[in-house]
């Protein structure tokens, strides 16, 4: 089989969510799910109609996955052992170092100064 590339990925829903373009339009792709080495249940794939060796990948992301940290999930094919994809859901404390988080920080200091810096010019006018 060759080698599968990845297009399209998505996490909607709870829903990941991805296309699969394979060279070689024979055959099922035989691809898995792992968080921790655990097999995740529920992946599917499925040909879509009218573009061939095009395959819809989807995977219901279980809520055991969901935590505070950093959680990984590896999509596998099992044909070449290739990782085809690299879910990583971010929560809880890990954020707060986040320079997202430190972004949004400053433009909301930012907001506040602003206004502050506006009700002088108009009290001192």
């Amino acid at each position: 089989m060759a080698e599968p590339h990845l297009t399209n990925a998505r996490i909607r829903e709870g829903v990941w969510e991805a296309q699969v373009a394979l060279d070689d339009a024979n055959g099922l792709p035989d691809f898995g799910a792992y968080h921790l080495e655990a097999a995740l249940p529920d992946l599917s794939v499925a040909p879509i109609d009218g573009a061939p060796g095009q395959w819809s990948v989807r995977l219901p992301i279980p809520a055991s996955v969901i935590g505070d940290g950093v959680n990984t999930i590896l999509v596998k094919d099992h044909g070449s052992g290739e990782t085809l994809a690299n879910i990583a859901l971010v929560a809880g404390e890990p954020l707060a170092e986040d320079i997202r988080a430190e972004v949004d920080l400053l433009r909301a200091e930012l907001d506040m100064l602003k206004r502050a810096f506006r009700r002088h010019c108009l009290e001192s006018s």
